[in-house]
Order: structure tokens, then sequence, then C-alpha cells
């Protein structure tokens, strides 16, 4: 199984980080499932979104890595919404539920166009503190899937499947790269084709974000130099919407760098939320801070990055 090639910390958390679900709408199908680590006490907690394909563990690792570091972090899991409208409803709900006035966000590819339009959808009454948006768009059309959008529905789930599959990267891959991916590949297994479905009709139905909407919001752009699904317009199109963004770049780490290249990431996230310590929207109990740490740990990632490019 993928899952146990990707980390032996996989089975661990799946053991010691329970797995809640929780109905907030009329329709009691539609189930949000999430894992809620980390001190209580912080009331702005960073949220994980997944892609298309994801379920809510692939975040496992910045789970374990952050919750040690003293950061509340939640990954969800979405249910079947067919809009963005109803998306942004019921994850309003989500955070009412929770009792959660403010978080930020951490989105991977249709999940951080769905933080955007979260984010857009709130801005008179600001729930979004900051995103951070890995592999992520700003605008459907990049697909060209907009016509079929509203056919998805009526897919089995092998073709559906097939779809999403298509945008994985193939070839010959370094060890960590490969096992993130059969690590999807078997998160996409567990899908039903209602829930593919709809995250494909998410994810291709005719949309853009409203940036003068989220302008306020502090960002950082995560997005990675080697083969992902993302064309360089569309990531040339995310860096004009966001001209202030902080950028995250790595050099490898294809579709899901959170997988294979999960130290990196976790370091970004931690510079990211940096800016938020000793505020009222710490994602870190305030006991746990350690500038200095994370200095030398910012230090040691420029020192790794100039030892790849010689």
């Amino acid at each position: 199984m993928g899952e146990i090639k990707v980390s032996p910390d996989y089975n661990w958390f799946r053991s010691t980080v329970p797995l809640k679900k929780i109905i907030v709408d009329d329709d009691d199908s539609k189930v949000w499932s999430l894992y809620d680590a980390g001190p209580r006490n912080i009331r702005c907690p960073l949220i994980f979104l997944p892609p298309v394909s994801g379920t809510a563990d692939v975040f496992f690792q910045q789970i374990l890595a952050l919750t040690g570091w003293g950061y509340r972090v939640i990954a969800l899991q979405y249910p079947v919404y067919w809009d963005h409208l109803e998306f942004c409803d019921g994850f309003r709900k989500l955070l009412d539920h929770l009792q959660l006035d403010k978080v930020h966000l951490f989105g991977a590819s249709l999940g951080g166009f769905l933080a955007q339009k979260f984010a857009e959808y709130t801005h008179k009454s600001p729930r979004v503190q900051s995103l951070i948006l890995c592999n992520s768009f700003s605008d459907t059309s990049i697909f060209n899937q907009t016509w079929t959008a509203n056919s998805f529905w009526l897919m089995p789930a092998f073709m559906l499947k097939k779809i999403v599959l298509g945008n994985f990267a193939s070839g010959p891959l370094d060890p960590e790269m490969a096992d993130g991916i059969d690590f999807m590949v078997d998160r996409l297994e567990s899908l039903g084709q209602s829930e593919l479905a709809s995250r494909l009709t998410l994810n291709c139905q005719n949309s853009y974000v409203e940036p003068h909407k989220i302008r306020d919001i502090p960002v950082t752009i995560m997005d990675v130099f080697d083969q992902s699904a993302l064309s360089t317009e569309a990531k040339e199109e995310m860096y004009k919407l966001y001209p202030n963004a902080r950028r995250a770049h790595l050099k490898t780490g294809g579709n899901f760098p959170y997988l294979c290249r999960s130290a990196e990431v976790n370091l970004y996230i931690q510079i990211h939320l940096l800016q938020f310590h000793g505020t009222r929207y710490a994602a870190i109990d305030p006991s746990m801070v350690s500038a200095e740490e994370l200095e030398v740990q910012k230090i040691s990632l420029h020192t790794s990055n100039e030892q790849e490019e010689q």
C-alpha cells in the first residue's frame, strides 16, 4: 500500500489522531471529516483543504510536525457539494460549529481555489486571516473543461479516476515523489463516485477569484519548478493576482510537495505563520514560540537550496 511507503509515521498518525465526522447542513448525507490536532486554546488554527484526489490524511506529515511545534492544525475532507456557493456556506457553518471566528487556510490545488472563494465569500465579515496557496489557481477556465463540468455527475467512478490520474506525473521520479504518487492513488481509490464527481465539478465549473475582495489578506504562494498539473500561465496569473504575496518556491515536489517535500513545506508554513506570533491570530501556543530556532531553520533551508543549485 502507498501509505506504508510514504512514511512509517502514517499508521502511527492514524492510530493517535482521531478522525471526527461532523454534519452542519440540513442534509444528513453531507458529512465533514476532519483531524483536529494541537492545543485547543488556539482560536485561529491553520486549516488544510485537499486537492481533488486527496483526503484529510494527505496532510498527516504537516499535522505531526506542526502540532509537535505547538500549532493547532485541522485537516478537512469536504462533503459532496456541487457549486462553490454551497461549499462556502457549508464551510462557514462548520467554522461556526467549531466556534472558530477566524482561521488561516492552506489549500492545495482545488483546495486553494476553494480557500480563495471562501475568503471572497466572507469578505464583508472576514473569516480568513491568511492564505497559503499550494499549486493552486484563480480561474477554473485554465482546465478547458468548463463545458464538461455539468456532466461529471453522470460518469462512472472509473472514468472520473482516469481523468484525475491523467494529471499525475509519469516517467522517472525520485523515490519520495514516487511514494507520494502511490499514496495519492491509494487515497483516490478510497473516494466514491459522487465525491469525485462533485470535486471535479467544483474544479471545472466556470468561476474565478475576484481579487479586490481579498486584497488585504496576507498570502503565500507555494509552487514547484518541476512537473505539475499547473501550467506556467496559471502560475503567472496567480503572481499577477497577488503582487504582494510571499513566494515559497520548491525546486522539486510535483503535484504533492506536502507529501514528498514535507520538511520544506512545513518550514514555509512556519515562516508564513511567524507574522502572526504574539497576536490573537497566532496559530501557535505562545509558550512554544522560539524565533531563534526558526531563524536557524530558515538559514538551513537557504543553505540547502544553494547546495542544490551548485
